[in-house]
Formats: structure tokens, sequence, C-alpha cells
């Protein structure tokens, strides 16, 4: 694991070499906050760095509920008393592996790695514009249909789950890049996604803190380029 800060800001990176997946801790007065839960195998470096820290996990946030999002969540649930969990009410349905769409949703397929047997309950829906501590909740389908991003308003750090990702330059969700193809084969809408980039781009981060990749500093001319690549990607294909 790959332990890299941004201020108040933690990246944890797990394989940054061969599949990067990231989660991120952010301090807090009363502790910490843990963005998205990783990989089945992410619990013991997520616990040390922590303890490294030497504040407790006090809340587990997602993103998304993909499973590279949400694989150790049982196990951190299980291992910290306590914590609570936070996820947008939409994609708590993904949680329990219920792909089907709703009514007024576009009706292209959930993809990804939807979870099957998640045993851990949310303690608490997250919706646009709610706070948990320093973080501004922003609402960003797309990438699934109840994806969340979370403004660190203390930094100016946008951590966007998979509404972006920097593994090979900062990329919207759903354009697919064959260096790193994972993420757009995994985007639900592309049209969405599209829309929550440029919503993102709105809140003009300091630093864009992705799921897969690299921080990137000063990101606004990176996003402003990736949303007119995938801007035109769709009118291609459109």
């Amino acid at each position: 694991m790959r332990l890299t800060r941004y201020d108040s800001i933690y990246q944890l990176t797990f394989f940054p070499s061969i599949f990067p997946v990231n989660c991120y801790l952010a301090e807090e007065k009363d502790g910490l906050t843990l963005i998205d839960a990783g990989l089945p195998v992410s619990k013991k470096g997520i616990m040390e760095a922590a303890k490294g820290l030497g504040k407790p996990i006090k809340r587990i946030v997602l993103t998304h509920a993909h499973g590279d999002h949400i694989g150790s969540l049982d196990a951190l649930k299980q291992a910290i008393p306590g914590v609570k969990v936070l996820i947008s009410e939409r994609d708590s349905r993904l949680l329990k592996g219920d792909k089907s769409l709703l009514e007024d949703e576009a009706q292209t397929p959930v993809k990804g790695d939807i979870p099957k047997n998640i045993r851990t309950k949310p303690d608490q829906f997250l919706y646009d514009g709610d706070r948990v501590g320093s973080l501004l909740v922003i609402a960003t389908p797309g990438h699934t249909p109840g994806s969340l991003s979370f403004f660190d308003e203390k930094n100016g750090v946008l951590i966007a789950g998979d509404a972006y990702h920097t593994r090979s330059g900062i990329t919207v969700s759903g354009r697919l890049k064959l260096s790193f193809p994972f993420p757009a084969l995994a985007t639900w809408n592309k049209e969405e996604a599209l829309k929550s980039a440029k919503k993102l781009l709105d809140i003009k981060p300091k630093v864009l803190a992705t799921g897969h990749g690299n921080m990137a500093i000063d990101p606004l001319e990176g996003m402003k380029k990736a949303i007119g690549e995938a801007e035109a990607s769709l009118n291609r294909k459109g």
C-alpha cells in the first residue's frame, strides 16, 4: 500500500503499479472519515494507516457500491466499534445486490462489480448538499445511478470516486481509454456521467482525488479537456 498526503487528506493506494485502487482518510476534529473501503484485502492497510495517524475511524462514507470501493466494508464494520456507514439512498440498493432501475432513470443497464453478499446495512443515507464534517456531499450519478463525490471545504480537495479517474490522465467516467478501460466499462450511463463531470468542474477544486490514479493538483484545465473529449466521443456515437 502507498500512502500520499495532501493537507488533511490521506490517499491509500492498493496495487499502485498494477490496478490502483484508492480510498481516503480525512482528518476531522473527532477522528477520521474513511472515504470508500477498497478491496477485500484493504482492511489491514486501512487500519494500520489510521493507527499511524493516532485517530479512530468514526465513519465510512461510500462514493458508490462497486466491489472495489466496498470490498472491506463488512470487515471494517466488524472491526471498528461504533463506526457509522453512509451512502446515497440510491446506491444502497446496489449495496444489497439490487440492479433494477427506477422509472425516472435512464434505462441503461447497471454495470460493474455489484456486491452479492454484503451484510453491512447503512446507518445513514446521504443526499446532495449534505455535509459530513468538512465534506460537502455532491450527487454525481453516471458511473452508478447513486454515485456521490465529496468536496473537502477546508482544503479544496475533491474526492470524486469514479466520476473521473486519473490513471491515464484526467478522464471522465464512461470515456474509454484502452490504457485503463475499467471505469468506462463499469459505467452505467455516459450522458449522466458527463453532466456530473461538468457539475464537479463548477466546484473548482484545487485537487482532484479519484478512485483510480494519483491525486491531480490544479486539475481544472485537465478536467475541461476531459469533458471536451467525453463530449466529442458521445457526439461521434450519437
